[in-house]
């Protein structure tokens, strides 16, 4: 990726396509146990898909309104959406030979093999054939074209056959004519056959479709069969003023973004000319807008072969996250919150401490109240059951829902209605903001008055992602942090206006101003010749005043380090304009989620950790929290564990160059390899083995946590 006329920025949709190329370097990289490169294979399709589904569909529209209007790095629309073409292409060619060069022939190799039907035995096919009979037949509809059968309908990213028959027609001999034939979703894309002994055996559910055509088409020889999948713009677009219920709103909306406009179609290479162009005509598409694959068109449903509990000599080594050590063996969660705050990282640290935190909340009898913000919950009946377990009990819950949490709005609906009917208090926060906040807090009578227990976090409470996600969470009872989400809460659920916060940062109202405030302190400090340091961890950065402050700080001195996992529109290595600036990216075995801000501020630091990324819709079109961590001890973990270990990770890091191009970072002569999800790994399991090892009290489990060499330290630690 490079800028277009040396522009201070990258531009975000090609920026983001680097960071979906790094997904696939994974699934490439040998080093990675097999089905493990087969995920991050089967990521790169799904991201793609998503990809299409919102950001390509957004730079249709704007080609479509003839309004001329310029990204940050100086490209129109119609420039931008032709690179993207151009990349993706590249990109899927790569993906493909992976597929047929690598990964599938080292599956076949280790005993999972893909059959082509026309090569089974007789038992495998009649195993085959009453599949198709008894279980796909019934659900199959072939749609015939012509006069009397226009062309139907074709669901976003479902899977598709365009046939060719010759059809015998009364008095005029045979006839070509088309028909589609939609593959049900919720039939397996892959057909397990019986077993043998060491070998997973496969057959793609297209091919057995295929074998039966003239079954389906009865009178007609098929000539040849096609796949193909169309993408379709799957943005919702509510007018919140003028919708009077906002759940029934996004219901319809859900409906629409079946029908929504093509934005792209896939077909299989070898799809006659002709055939191929009626499918894009009749989408509505341009030849920009097709892209010719091979099978399998949708590789995401491979992710059927990664999951199970088999192969793992195939697998990374398992990982069962330990409880956090300031929490293992208390039965009395709030005694230890009233101690000191307990700082979590996910999902090195388990989960379940959060979930039990809840729980016992639900089941203690000096509970009075809970509220908590739900994004993207699963559905988890640890989380959901127990909000409605202590409606049930009488106590006060409250639970802000978003309703508009892309792709996860059909499951937030179903459980919203379950939590009203079991007494819950369901809202769903303010028109034209998304609730991108995550918090939890439990009010409860202790023997010494009433005192507000509070969770806050980068990651949503979703126990299944939170596997996979690295997030951040803090548990405190500090009275400014409870006083400030009670206000917060009611903000969201009442009627009432923002009138400020004693520690905590929030979107719209001041997040983007505070952090541009602090690093206008960093540059200052840095003039005057004072220490001035710089470090964010975040999934993207997007915001131009952000990044334009940071070329100051740059200019002025100030050492800045970043990991962006994702987007990053800030060039780095510029001379003159942003050569203190270091950015690197790391995808691993989990999705780096987290989001820690550290200033120097002239070694007095702040820490500050939250749901927000710096882009724009984070700082002013959500409900963002971003709050303070003033514990030393847990500012020193964030400083040598979270910050320390992360920025010097030479496996799965990759640098950002000033041309836009990500270089694998890797280590030094003589300097030892550091892989940080696994040093994490590391110290959670040796923290929770010192742990068992001490008599100590309560206060200073925290620095049971393994010091770190952090070569690349902050001013203040050094």
């Amino acid at each position: 990726m490079t800028a277009k006329n040396e522009s201070k920025f990258f531009n975000r949709e090609l920026s983001w396509l680097e960071f979906n190329y790094r997904v696939l370097e994974e699934a490439l990289d040998e080093s990675n146990p097999l089905l493990e490169r087969l995920k991050f294979y089967t990521i790169f399709s799904s991201n793609l898909d998503e990809f299409f589904e919102v950001r390509v569909a957004g730079l249709k529209q704007q080609i479509e309104s003839d309004i001329v209007e310029r990204s940050s790095d100086g490209r129109t629309a119609t420039e931008t959406f032709l690179d993207v073409g151009r990349r993706v292409r590249g990109m899927l060619s790569l993906h493909r030979k992976c597929w047929r060069d690598q990964i599938r022939p080292n599956l076949e190799a280790n005993g999972i093999h893909f059959h082509k039907v026309s090569e089974l035995g007789k038992s495998d096919m009649k195993f085959v054939d009453d599949f198709y009979w008894n279980e796909a037949r019934p659900v199959l509809t072939p749609l015939g074209i012509d006069p009397a059968h226009p062309f139907p309908h074709i669901h976003n990213k479902a899977l598709n056959l365009i046939i060719q028959l010759k059809t015998p027609v009364s008095g005029k001999g045979f006839e070509e004519r088309l028909a589609v034939l939609q593959i049900p979703q919720n039939l397996p894309r892959l057909l397990k056959l019986p077993s043998r002994r060491g070998h997973r055996d496969f057959v793609f559910l297209g091919e057995i479709i295929e074998r039966h055509l003239e079954d389906l088409f009865q009178g007609s020889t098929a000539l040849g069969a096609w796949q193909f999948r169309v993408t379709r713009n799957s943005e919702l677009y509510i007018d919140e003023d003028d919708a009077q219920n906002m759940l029934r709103a996004v219901e319809e909306e859900l409906h629409n973004r079946r029908r929504g406009d093509a934005v792209r179609l896939e077909v299989e290479h070898d799809c006659p000319t002709a055939i191929r162009e009626m499918l894009r005509d009749t989408m509505g598409l341009e030849n920009e807008d097709v892209y010719e694959v091979d099978r399998p068109l949708n590789p995401a449903r491979l992710m059927a072969i990664y999951e199970g509990d088999h192969s793992p000599e195939l697998r990374d080594p398992p990982y069962v996250a330990p409880t956090s050590p300031r929490l293992k063996g208390k039965k009395d969660i709030f005694s230890v919150i009233r101690d000191n705050d307990v700082l979590l990282h996910h999902p090195y640290e388990s989960f379940n401490a959060v979930v039990d935190f809840l729980n016992d909340a639900a089941d203690d009898p000096r509970t009075l109240a809970i509220k908590q913000t739900l994004y993207r919950t699963g559905g988890d009946t640890r989380i959901v059951g127990a909000l409605m377990r202590a409606a049930r009990k009488g106590v006060q819950v409250t639970a802000v829902v978003e309703l508009k949490a892309r792709f996860d709005e059909a499951n937030n609906i179903l459980w919203a209605r379950r939590m009203a009917d079991a007494g819950v208090h369901v809202v769903y926060g303010l028109v034209g903001y998304k609730i991108h906040s995550k918090l939890l807090m439990v009010v409860r009578r202790d023997d010494d008055g009433i005192r507000r227990y509070v969770h806050m976090a980068t990651g949503n409470y979703n126990p299944g992602t939170a596997r996979f996600y690295t997030d951040l969470g803090m548990l405190t009872c500090h009275q400014e942090i409870g006083d400030d989400v009670t206000d917060l809460f009611n903000l969201l659920t009442g009627i009432s206006q923002f009138r400020g916060t004693k520690k905590l940062l929030v979107a719209p109202f001041d997040l983007h101003d505070t952090i541009v405030r602090r690093i206008q302190i960093e540059t200052e400090n840095a003039r005057k010749g004072l220490p001035a340091h710089i470090i964010a961890k975040m999934n993207a950065l997007v915001d131009e005043k952000v990044i334009q402050e940071l070329y100051k700080a740059s200019k002025a001195g100030v050492k800045i380090e970043l990991i962006v996992r994702g987007i990053c529109c800030l060039r780095p290595g510029v001379k003159g304009l942003s050569d203190n600036i270091r950015v690197i990216s790391i995808v691993g075995r989990y999705l780096e989620h987290s989001r820690v801000f550290y200033f120097s501020n002239a070694l007095q630091p702040r820490i500050y950790v939250g749901s927000a990324d710096w882009m724009p819709r984070n700082f002013f079109r959500r409900i963002e929290v971003v709050f303070p961590v003033e514990d030393g001890a847990l500012q020193q973990r964030l400083l040598e564990e979270v910050i320390g270990i992360s920025l010097n990770d030479n496996v799965k890091a990759r640098e950002l160059t000033s041309s836009g191009s990500y270089e694998r970072c890797s280590p030094a002569p003589g300097e030892k390899s550091v892989q940080c999800q696994q040093k994490f790994m590391d110290l959670a399991i040796k923290a929770v083995k010192k742990r068992r090892n001490l008599r100590t009290h309560d206060s200073e489990v925290e620095s049971n946590y393994p010091k770190v060499d952090v070569k690349q330290a902050p001013e203040s630690l050094n």
